[in-house]
Parts: structure tokens; sequence; C-alpha cells
């Protein structure tokens, strides 16, 4: 059995079953064209592999028609999601910062659409509340190398039955932009945490503190009713407000020209007065 990977993007390896994991220790042949939609030449080289399955991983861009066609199998989507949730570029990312427990990887048939195509296996992974994007990702990585192998099997013995997704049950995972980063306060604890975690490394959580930028690299939700934005500092400990009566306790953060500190650094180098708020 033959198949093609697509991958970050722009990389294209062909490789057997075998002998998938040993790609860069054979030697195998690996090509990276600029783009495929109108390519000839990358056509021609795929059309002459035959291979049996097509498989695409965090590609990002719509599969052309021709592409979609050529193998017998299909072109075969590993999707770090539990489709139809988190169609989109940033699934791992906006899982976590919209709460999951629960969250997982998906095969799929390509079709036309955006991640839209039908499911063939489903892998589930808990979420903890110490999870951010960072540690989730090679965790979703791993089950999902495995299932892809899963998939292949079952598609090559007949035993996987494809199923339609729910449309209505689609939720969206767009791309990351720098806006999402900046925090909110008007919104709860929680929901803050979680979209901290989520957006690790980039972009982050971010907010101002005296007009200046300042990074928010560790929180966690504390039980004290304080006014949204405001600061209340408890010898070293940093606690704002946030919405519907929660707060947040500051651990790590950075401000503009600086290195990450441990909050007791922060509160130590900065004379904090009585009202100050973030965010402004």
């Amino acid at each position: 059995m033959s198949f093609a990977v697509a991958n970050s993007f722009t990389d294209v390896a062909s490789v057997s079953s075998t002998d998938a994991g040993t790609t860069v220790r054979l030697g195998l042949p690996i090509t990276q064209p600029e783009k495929i939609k109108v390519n000839e030449e990358f056509r021609a080289r795929l059309e002459e592999l035959k291979p049996d399955a097509i498989i695409v991983v965090g590609y990002g861009r719509i599969i052309p028609q021709w592409m979609l066609d050529l193998p017998p199998l299909g072109n075969i989507n590993l999707h770090a999601s539990l489709l139809p949730k988190y169609r989109g570029a940033a699934p791992i990312q906006w899982a976590i910062a919209k709460g999951e427990r629960v969250t997982g990887v998906t095969t799929m048939r390509i079709d036309a659409g955006l991640d839209t195509g039908d499911v063939l296996l489903q892998h589930e992974l808990g979420v903890t509340e110490k999870d951010t994007s960072e540690t989730i990702s090679p965790r979703l990585a791993a089950i999902g190398a495995e299932l892809t192998v899963e998939t292949l099997r079952g598609l090559t013995s007949g035993s996987i039955k494809p199923v339609p997704q729910d449309n209505n049950r689609a939720t969206l995972a767009p791309i990351l932009k720098k806006e999402d980063g900046r925090i909110d306060f008007t919104n709860t604890a929680q929901e803050i945490h979680n979209r901290l975690r989520g957006f690790q490394p980039w972009p982050g959580a971010f907010t101002l503190f005296r007009s200046k930028n300042l990074n928010i690299w560790a929180a966690r939700v504390a039980e004290k009713k304080i006014t949204p934005s405001e600061i209340e500092v408890n010898k070293d400990q940093l606690l704002v407000g946030c919405g519907q009566n929660t707060a947040l306790e500051l651990l790590e953060v950075q401000p503009e020209g600086k290195k990450r500190m441990a909050i007791q650094d922060f509160v130590n180098g900065y004379r904090f007065k009585s009202g100050e708020k973030l965010g402004v």
C-alpha cells in the first residue's frame, strides 16, 4: 500500500505504509512545492505514484479537486478536535479557550469544504485545569498518529463506515489574531483563565498596567469579590477583579521591556496604589 502525506502547509512526502516512521532514515523522497492547486509537475508526480490514500495533517488550505479524486481511499485528514466541533485553523487553542474538558482527534475523508468531510474515526482526550495548548498538542499528536494508522487499516479492510458530520453542531476555530490575547476583565475569571491556557504560547494573554503592556503567563481562579480590572495586593499575592464577582490571582507576569517574573518579584518591584486597575 502506498500513500502521500501533506503536512505543515507545504511538505509532501511519498512513503509506504510499512516505513512511514522512518522516512528520513531511509532517504525516501520528499518534495516541497510552493503551491499544489495549479502545479502540473507536482500533479504528474502524484499521479505516477498512484497512492492508495493521501494523508493531510495541518495543511490549512483547500485541497484541489484533482487531488481529492486521485487516491481510491481518498484524502484523509487528521484533525485535532472532535469534529464537527472546532472546524478551522486553531482547534486545540479554541477548545481549551472555551473551557472544554474533553477534546480529541478525528480522521475524516476530505471533501470540497473546510473540515466538513465524513468522520472515519475519533479518539477522545481529557483536558485538566492545568493543561495548556502546549501540553495538549504533543499528546494529541501521539494518539493522532496511532489513529491514522488504524484508519488506513480500517479503510483497507472495509471495516470503517464513514459518518456524515452534523452541521448543526459545528463550531469554528478561526486562525488566531494578536487581539485574541487581550484580556477583557468583564469576563469571568474562569473564562479569562481558559483563554490564557488556550492561547499559549501565542498570542498569550496581555493587558495594560500603567499604560504599558503586561503579559500574564500564569494565573489561577480565586474566591474573592473585587471590582472588574481593579488590583488588590495582599502581601506577595496580587488579585485582579473579573466579571460576575470573580477574581484572578496572577502568578507570573512580564512587564513591557522586562523578563518574565514571579508575582512576588513583580509586587516587590512596584509600589501599588489603592484602586489601581489593569487594562488602562
